[in-house]
């Protein structure tokens, strides 16, 4: 039986997928080169970990494919003394190339299962300073504020109170619309923050818990 070389598999993912559409970051570049996607990808799915897929997770959710990931890390250009909040830990691989690239991150799953799952696979990395909470951020909670917000699905319009946890001049990446027309941006907090910068187009999975509810025309 042939064992994948998943080093290689993760260059050729760079080289091939990431760099050519627009991540040139070098930062961002070296943690996607470094960080074992296979460790975080599920089982039965882990020899698919670097294909330009995305990869269904056993309790719902999925792995967004590299290249999005790649583009969400790079819009965000987050500094190393940084604070980030993450709607939707998925699989934790996001979560941990976040966290190599800021201070401390703060990650909300509503899945018990899933959040769970991202814990260990985070810790058989050695992440250290990324926090998972089991909780829905449509209803979560915080004084807190951060310097960045990343949300890893799309939601049909941004709720207001995302925009809310963020510092004046901090910045959020989400997906919103409908698919297959899906608009990924960049928010501004503030007082007098820009109008979202639109960043490209997309068609991603909705957060867990934020699908639009159907509609029923007679």
């Amino acid at each position: 039986m042939t064992t994948l070389d998943y080093a290689k598999a993760r260059e050729l993912m760079v080289e091939q997928q990431i760099r050519p559409w627009d991540v040139g970051s070098a930062r961002v570049l070296d943690v996607l080169q470094a960080m074992p996607r296979e460790q975080f990808a599920p089982a039965a799915h882990r020899n698919l970990a670097y294909a330009d897929l995305a990869l269904p997770l056993p309790n719902g959710g999925y792995m967004l494919k590299p290249v999005i990931e790649g583009r969400m890390l790079q819009a965000l250009d987050l500094a190393e003394t940084e604070t980030v909040l993450e709607i939707g830990t998925g699989s934790g691989y996001l979560t941990a190339c976040l966290a190599q690239l800021a201070r401390e991150v703060v990650s909300l799953e509503w899945n018990s299962a899933t959040a769970d799952a991202a814990r260990r696979a985070l810790a058989s990395q050695g992440i250290r300073n990324a926090h998972v909470e089991n909780a829905d951020a449509m209803t979560w909670e915080t004084d807190r504020r951060f310097d960045a917000i990343c949300v890893g699905g799309a939601v049909a319009q941004i709720p207001q109170h995302f925009a809310e946890w963020l510092k004046p001049g901090g910045r959020m990446f989400v997906v919103h619309g409908y698919a297959p027309a899906m608009s990924a941006v960049l928010v501004t907090g503030g007082a007098n923050a820009a109008s979202p910068q639109s960043l490209f187009e997309t068609d991603i999975p909705y957060l867990g818990g934020a699908a639009p509810v159907p509609t029923f025309q007679l």
